[in-house]
């Protein structure tokens, strides 16, 4: 890879690293190439971006973005994304389904660096659709339930009648 090169993705990762909401470095030592794609693919399903940068790379483009300083050492690969949650749902799920092979080693979440528990409960939220879907179901309760009053209050009026 020439300088310029190099630059350049600095650059771009840079950019990227300002818009993250979450960033996770993973260990992946000892991952075959089609377990790798496996995890790169359940990233691009949920718009995430992945990749294996050299360290030295990475910690330049993280200070630029105004980060903190991660502690990046041996084979590093990059998960992140603009939301929260969904980097380090990923992160977790590549983790069990690949477990002495693929471990979540630490991450920056808002910029910020978080600890290993964070990223494991932060995993274990529910997603902004899931919880948009919570909201309308008890939203729709309380119509519902007078619908069904109502619709009672029908019938029974009809067999009065």
């Amino acid at each position: 890879m020439t300088r310029t090169e190099k630059q350049q993705l600095v650059a771009q990762m840079t950019a990227e690293f300002k818009e993250a909401g979450a960033i996770i470095v993973c260990d992946y030592k000892g991952l075959t190439v089609k377990n790798l794609e496996t995890v790169r693919n359940l990233a691009k399903d949920e718009d995430l971006k992945v990749k294996v940068i050299q360290n030295k790379l990475a910690a330049i483009a993280l200070n630029n973005a105004g980060c903190e300083a991660l502690d990046l050492k041996d084979t590093n690969l990059v998960i992140w994304g603009a939301e929260q949650i969904t980097p380090c749902k990923i992160a977790d799920k590549a983790s069990t389904e690949f477990k002495d092979k693929f471990v979540i080693k630490s991450g920056l979440i808002a910029g910020e660096v978080a600890t290993l528990a964070t990223i494991n409960a932060m995993a274990k939220l529910p997603s902004r659709d899931e919880l948009i879907g919570m909201l309308l179901n008890v939203w729709n309760g309380p119509a519902r339930s007078m619908a069904i009053g109502i619709q009672a209050l029908a019938t029974k009026k009809a067999e009065e009648a």
